[in-house]
């Protein structure tokens, strides 16, 4: 399983939020490029980044920053955050950028991306965030009424073979992620599921790969101090042994 250690970026700054609420967010590192150097250093290939300004914007905001930690930092890199056009999605992927996470898109243009899915294959991956098991957009402050399970399986008729499930009552509470319904998405389709969300320590880890996930997202266990990069990474390579 894949570890893929988290940046969120509001003006520029590294910051975690608590269920998705922006009036929560808390500075967590002085320097988005020293933080992602510290990822790298403590063995991670991957980087997981999100324009939390472009998301509640509905468009990319810090997309340069973004594209220029990517680069400095030497790590495969996936980004998300107001991607609404295939003018984005290009931009990041020529830029460097090696998965662009569509989200909202999904729930409102899901021909736009089928359309990224057929030009760009795996470089897409899509973000399902819920609440009660029903789906939210547009930086979490839209609610539908579409079940995160129909969701999925429409992602993966049209093509997507990478989805990442946060339930959002869980993000950035350290109270573990929501592995019942992490184990319903992995069960209900044929994608690679990344698990974002709660991720407190090593036995949520343990859960996850036992689980045999893709990757999991981690974020505020690594600020706090509750997860131990370096350990996390090698407990989830050694699924790839079991």
């Amino acid at each position: 399983m894949l570890i893929l250690p988290a940046i969120d970026i509001i003006d520029g700054n590294c910051v975690r939020l608590t269920k998705g609420d922006y009036g929560t967010a808390e500075k967590v590192a002085e320097d988005a490029f020293l933080t992602a150097e510290g990822f790298r250093t403590e063995g991670s290939e991957w980087l997981h980044v999100v324009d939390l300004d472009g998301a509640k914007a509905r468009k990319p905001v810090n997309h340069g920053l973004i594209v220029r930690l990517a680069k400095e930092s030497g790590l495969k890199t996936e980004v998300g955050g107001g991607i609404r056009d295939l003018a984005t999605v290009s931009y990041y992927i020529n830029n460097g950028i090696d998965r662009v996470i569509l989200g909202s898109a999904a729930v409102k243009q899901p021909e736009f991306v089928k359309e990224a899915i057929g030009l760009y294959g795996e470089h897409i991956a899509v973000g399902i965030d819920a609440k009660n098991g029903f789906v939210s957009a547009e930086g979490w402050l839209e609610d539908s009424v579409i079940d995160y399970i129909t969701l999925a399986k429409k992602m993966e008729e049209i093509g997507v073979k990478t989805i990442i499930f946060t339930d959002i009552s869980k993000d950035g509470t350290l109270q573990g992620p929501n592995l019942e319904q992490l184990d319903t998405i992995q069960n209900a389709v044929g994608c690679d599921i990344i698990a974002s969300g709660g991720i407190k320590d090593l036995d949520d880890i343990r859960a996850l790969t036992q689980m045999g996930l893709y990757g999991a997202i981690c974020g505020k266990s690594l600020y706090k101090g509750t997860l131990d990069l370096k350990e996390a990474i090698i407990t989830a390579r050694g699924s790839l042994w079991t």
